[in-house]
């Protein structure tokens, strides 16, 4: 029996959340524009993934009210929308399930409360201030550690610093 292509009969609200977010690549490219990547250019150089996949999960991402899209003279710009933002602590649940029980040989991200410095539990909440940050409320940077997968792009060499969320890469 050959594989479905969609979820369109399961009648279930993940299934429908996974029609925009599930496919291969899609989380990598918003994880990538929650640490500021806002160039369709820098996305291809970053994520190693072909133009023509890369259009494809952008253009699903705008249709789905998940980006804006935006055009600079010959530049395209990519930005997350509110309903976007909203799919911060997924991704941040993702990147955290994967430290506890997936092996790795290279050091992960720390993420703090801007308003106090203290970095954010694995829940999400600022010990120190009692709330879960929203991901604009954010910095990002490195844990300290050896990365042997340590790439060279653009993207790959500003987000060696720390810097806030959202925030658009030089």
């Amino acid at each position: 029996m050959a594989l479905g292509t969609g979820y369109d009969a399961q009648g279930c609200y993940l299934a429908r959340a996974l029609e925009v977010v599930g496919e291969r690549w899609t989380l990598l490219i918003l994880r990538d524009l929650f640490f500021g990547v806002q160039h369709f250019t820098d996305l291809l150089a970053h994520l190693d993934v072909s133009r023509a996949v890369l259009t494809d999960r952008l253009e699903t991402l705008v249709s789905a009210g998940v980006l804006a899209r935006r055009r600079e003279g010959r530049t395209v710009e990519y930005e997350l929308t509110a309903a976007g933002e909203d799919l911060w602590p997924t991704v941040y649940s993702l990147i955290r399930w994967a430290e506890r029980h997936l092996e790795a040989d290279f050091p992960g991200r720390a993420f703090a409360h801007v308003t106090c410095g203290t970095d954010i539990e694995e829940s999400g909440l600022c010990s120190h201030c009692g709330v879960v940050p929203a991901v604009r409320d954010l910095d990002a940077r490195p844990r300290p550690g050896f990365n042997p997968r340590q790439r060279d792009d653009p993207v790959a060499v500003a987000l060696r610093e720390r810097h806030r969320m959202l925030t658009p890469l030089p």
